[in-house]
């Protein structure tokens, strides 16, 4: 059997552009994308999400071959599929289709 991968964390900030500017002058890493409600940071290892508090919320994003079994998948902005599931403390998390 095959692990879920952890593909990004999402936190939320005030204002992208700004926090897009103060991650790449703290850490290294690279912008995937970047727009007023969303940013998606690249680290070696796993992404950070800069989300808005209208538009996202806190969450995590697994990312598998099938999510079906969790509902209707969304497409988003981007073109991704994904749909939204909460665990047992509520808990927001992403599930994401490859």
């Amino acid at each position: 059997m095959e692990l879920d991968k952890i593909h990004h964390i999402a936190v939320q900030v005030s204002n992208i552009k700004k926090s897009v500017e103060w991650y790449k002058a703290k850490f290294s890493c690279e912008v995937d994308y970047s727009d007023s409600s969303w940013a998606l940071l690249r680290f070696a290892n796993v992404s950070v999400a800069l989300v808005t508090k209208n538009e996202h919320p806190p969450h995590y994003a697994i990312e598998r071959e099938s999510i079906s079994e969790f509902g209707a998948p969304l497409t988003h902005r981007d073109g991704t599929k994904s749909v939204y599931i909460s665990d047992l403390d509520d808990n927001t998390i992403e599930m994401l289709k490859l």
